[in-house]
């Protein structure tokens, strides 16, 4: 490895300034395609929206400057508290009831002495699914005519169109559809656990669920505060199975953030407009993961 170390006087040769310009060099290179990509679909598009927030511009890009006019609307639109308080029903559905039965799936497949390899796969086979196929099927499954679901129940429940269950089905299929990489995460958290510690703490009679509220619980914390983080940014971010299951309806009960932002740019051509809420919709992100983030790192000390 190459000395870059100063010498006594504090002042590098001149070899070894050139030796270590050359990687500096290097790495700047090996970074360059990265950080090119980074500014040029990340920070650029930021950036364009949040530009394009205070003006008219149609879907094109096109408008004059009107300043806040588009927040003022914003924040006085119905339409737009009933899509975050949605979009907030959504994440309570969710979140939570997601990383529990992940890591209740997670606590079972750990307990199992023989396919636990099949038992893993079996729960991540439904995330690498793309959200085209997971809708189609539960269309089916919670059909109300011909599902699945109604003939085995007896029931006749719109799932999808009903005010009251439209909501809880789409989160019922985030969580089967997602739940397998947190099962994984949590599988890997668990296999990081000593033994020893559960070894000693039988030794000292723990067992049941002293050994998970003593040992389990407290080592799959720093897992359980990131796939808590992961969930919330990922629920807020909802939109494609809302768009293929029930299009936000019926009469808005499902209607979120980024549908409300994709009604008012593609079908309204409001670019402007639809602008604002995307830039609204980062800083509440933004915000309460921060919060969220402050709070797990609190509760882990």
């Amino acid at each position: 490895m190459l000395n870059t170390a100063p010498s006594k006087t504090g002042v590098l040769s001149p070899e070894k300034r050139t030796q270590l310009r050359k990687r500096w060099l290097t790495a700047m290179l090996m970074a360059a395609p990265f950080i090119l990509f980074y500014l040029l679909f990340l920070i650029y598009p930021t950036l364009r929206v949040i530009q394009l927030s205070f003006t008219d511009a149609d879907l094109a890009g096109n408008g004059v400057w009107v300043g806040l006019t588009n927040y003022t609307k914003l924040f006085t639109e119905p339409t737009f508290w009933t899509a975050l308080l949605n979009t907030l029903y959504f994440i309570l559905l969710t979140v939570v009831p997601n990383t529990l039965v992940g890591l209740g799936l997670a606590l079972l497949v750990m307990r199992l002495k023989r396919l636990r390899n099949l038992a893993m796969a079996a729960f991540f086979l439904p995330n690498v699914l793309p959200v085209s196929v997971v809708t189609s099927v539960w269309n089916w499954v919670l059909d109300s005519n011909f599902g699945l679901v109604n003939y085995l129940t007896g029931s006749t429940v719109t799932w999808f169109q009903d005010p009251v269950w439209a909501m809880p089905a789409v989160a019922f299929v985030t969580i089967w559809w997602t739940v397998g990489f947190n099962v994984l995460l949590f599988i890997a958290g668990l296999q990081n656990i000593p033994p020893e510690l559960y070894e000693a703490a039988a030794l000292d009679g723990a067992s049941g669920f002293r050994l998970f509220r003593s040992i389990t619980w407290p080592s799959l914390w720093p897992v359980t505060s990131l796939i808590l983080l992961l969930q919330l940014i990922a629920q807020f971010k909802i939109f494609d199975q809302i768009y293929l299951l029930t299009t936000g309806g019926p009469f808005d009960k499902t209607l979120v953030l980024l549908l409300y932002a994709y009604r008012e740019g593609f079908q309204q051509q409001h670019g402007g407009y639809s602008s604002a809420i995307g830039v609204v919709l980062m800083v509440i992100i933004l915000v309460v993961s921060a919060l969220q983030a402050k709070l797990l790192n609190r509760g882990g000390r």
